[in-house]
């Protein structure tokens, strides 16, 4: 084998192993475990507020039960991410939280907003949460089409600042009709199915025992 080749298959293998250690890095990242009176906070817009069902089946109600903790729904229907910006210190202060669950940047998306003011409202929220000693989990949100592709701005952030991410539960929902209520929002089942994937990261996170 020429010198050539073997360098070439060296620096091939070290690019495999670079895409799949950064692939893999919301989920090996890890939290506190969550204490027996923990606060979640779970916060976003309308499918973390639940449209399309009742109070009741919203993710955060799904995860209440299935979790045994208290998780306070401050989903706030048709908000942008520079308005959750500007709400989520109120939510801190409130509810004095041990985790907040960020599900947001959707509604900039149907509107069309730049993506870097998406990207840098996510991370100034992740920085005032964890400014506040709080753990933070990143829900990635899809695109609306076919292919319900999230953007990479979720995995730049959960990479930089060392955040469990799920970054295809909402990808895989989005784009199948069983699992939603109208063209946006989720159904009843979907909803339970994106409390069900959250369940799992924050196992694998260490947050709450296996």
């Amino acid at each position: 084998m020429s010198r050539w080749l073997c360098d070439a298959l060296k620096s091939a293998t070290l690019v495999l192993v670079l895409v799949l250690s950064l692939a893999g890095c919301g989920d090996s990242a890890k939290l506190e475990p969550l204490p027996v009176d923990a606060t979640v906070l779970a916060f976003g817009d309308s499918l973390t507020s639940g449209v399309g069902v009742g109070v009741e089946q919203s993710y955060p109600a799904v995860l209440a039960r299935e979790l045994g903790l208290s998780v306070v729904n401050a989903g706030l229907p048709g908000e942008i991410s520079a308005d959750g910006r500007a709400r989520l210190a109120t939510m801190l202060e409130q509810h004095k939280p041990n985790l907040v669950l960020l599900c947001h940047g959707g509604n900039d998306f149907l509107r069309g907003l730049p993506l870097g003011e998406t990207e840098k409202n996510l991370r100034y929220m992740v920085t005032q949460a964890q400014s506040y000693g709080v753990g933070v989990v990143l829900i990635g949100v899809p695109k609306l089409g076919i292919w319900g592709k999230t953007p990479d701005i979720y995995a730049r952030i959960a990479e930089d600042f060392k955040i469990p991410l799920d970054d295809k539960t909402l990808g895989e929902l989005e784009t199948d009709p069983a699992m939603k209520s109208d063209p946006v929002h989720l159904n009843e089942r979907g909803y339970q199915k994106l409390a069900e994937g959250i369940t799992v990261l924050l196992k694998k996170s260490g947050a709450i025992a296996r």
